[in-house]
């Protein structure tokens, strides 16, 4: 085996990228996802017709039994959580994108009286009429 610089070089990055991947697992374990805070904001879509607002909050892999929609003072409130279905002690995390763990998004409702009509979840999105009152 030679033990030229390029190979000294080469061991000592393999060393710091293991040291990385240590202190990564160590500070962003599986578990620290699962909080009582929200930890993450899903994306929506607002649409305003000439007689509702339309919001659509994109929860893909989220079970509507685990959503909840409620109206607190002036905004609409949808929480829940995403979990992840792994056993962190058998299992290697190579790439954790999606984010999982509980969710909440406020949406700021405009001045005016809004009915909210029935919530439709399909394909991964929950749908929610306000519809204008006069």
């Amino acid at each position: 085996m030679l033990h030229g610089p390029t190979t000294w070089m080469w061991a000592q990055a393999c060393e710091l990228l293991e040291q990385a991947e240590r202190l990564h697992r160590r500070f962003f374990q599986v578990h620290r996802l699962i909080a009582s805070r929200p930890a993450w904001e899903p994306p929506v879509d607002i649409i305003e017709t000439s007689d509702a607002i339309i919001i659509t909050v994109v929860l893909p892999g989220v079970s509507p039994d685990a959503i909840t929609v409620a109206v607190a003072e002036d905004s609409l409130v949808v929480s829940g959580e995403r979990t992840l279905n792994i056993t962190p002690d058998t299992a290697v995390i190579h790439r954790l994108e999606i984010p999982y763990g509980r969710f909440e998004r406020r949406i700021q409702l405009p001045p005016w009286r809004l009915n909210p009509g029935e919530p439709n979840y399909a394909n991964g999105c929950l749908t929610i009429p306000l519809f204008k009152t006069d």
